[in-house]
């Protein structure tokens, strides 16, 4: 990956490195592994202080992306398993039939009810196992339906595949209930410590994902006069999201970027030809700009985590 800050974005140096390793990770830029450059290194490389590129790393360390091995440097941390440690096959069953006695509880049924549920799915059982089921968390609903929708159609022969976001689970006790019943939940891996937390006796796996292939043709479609105005919610994904559309549409010289509540930006927002998004800046977007063309800058889950990490962790 390219270590490189961009000085006309209005964005801190600092926060723009922070975003460029870490969206990197989440993105696929970084593997599972990969050195970075030490802090010395790194500090010369964008041309900031040491200091600085410290404060990242322990930022980056703190968040479980980065580890360090003595004597050897800063890595990009091994995306494992978070998932459940019981010693037996019968306390991790039990824990899961406390948990449907809670949830059955909840939503009102009788014991009586609970136990006919359950002769009725043993019976429906011989004729074939359940699928086992996964669970997809993301942050915005329609672009976590859009990674599930993906994730179904690669898994079609191994699981059936769901979905949540962590605002969901944040405000809906239910929601966690349900989550914590999943075979294997996965989520982007920035997350993967929020979303540990929230569902600390799941089985949770984070994975990267890219750009998807229709973000890639959309951006190659464009004409090389096109002005773009890249807008992103979140300040620090600016770098990757800015870096991306260079590397998608080459052809394009004109490409500024900010968030919304960059004053500066709304000029440039103005004046644009096309606004190429993040995901979940669209709503915004249609408030202020409903005139001007949009490009939505959505991920899909990549492929070869899917066959490398997803797959072995589901259930024979």
């Amino acid at each position: 990956m390219k270590f490189a800050v961009d000085r006309n974005l209005p964005l801190p140096l600092r926060n723009q490195l922070h975003g460029l390793i870490e969206y990197g990770i989440s993105c696929g830029e970084l593997a599972p592994g990969e050195i970075l450059p030490s802090v010395r290194e790194l500090a010369d490389m964008v041309g900031v202080a040491p200091m600085t590129v410290a404060q990242v790393y322990a930022d980056l360390k703190e968040k479980g992306l980065l580890q360090t091995r003595p004597g050897s440097g800063t890595f990009v941390a091994d995306r494992q398993s978070g998932g459940a440690t019981d010693p037996t096959k019968h306390v991790y069953l039990y824990r899961q039939i406390d948990n449907l006695i809670e949830q059955s509880r909840k939503l009102g049924f009788q014991p009586t009810e609970l136990i006919a549920a359950i002769n009725t799915r043993l019976r429906q059982s011989d004729h074939g196992p359940a699928r086992p089921r996964v669970l997809v968390v993301g942050l915005f609903p329609d672009a976590t339906r859009s990674y599930a929708d993906f994730l179904g159609r690669k898994l079609a022969n191994h699981a059936r595949v769901e979905f949540t976001t962590i605002s969901a689970l944040e405000q809906n006790p239910q929601d966690v209930l349900e989550a914590r019943s999943a075979d294997l939940v996965v989520t982007i891996v920035n997350r993967l410590q929020q979303v540990k937390t929230l569902l600390p006796d799941a089985n949770v796996m984070a994975i990267r994902f890219t750009p998807s292939e229709e973000t890639r043709r959309a951006l190659a479609s464009l004409d090389s006069r096109t002005k773009v105005a890249a807008v992103s919610l979140f300040p620090e994904f600016l770098p990757i999201l800015k870096a991306g559309i260079e590397r998608f549409a080459p052809h394009v010289s004109h490409i500024t970027a900010g968030t919304m509540d960059m004053p500066a930006f709304r000029a440039e927002l103005a004046e644009a030809d096309v606004i190429i998004h993040a995901t979940g800046a669209d709503e915004t977007l249609e408030d202020s700009y409903p005139q001007l063309p949009r490009i939505e800058y959505r991920h899909a889950p990549d492929e070869v985590d899917i066959e490398r990490i997803i797959i072995p962790a589901l259930p024979s």
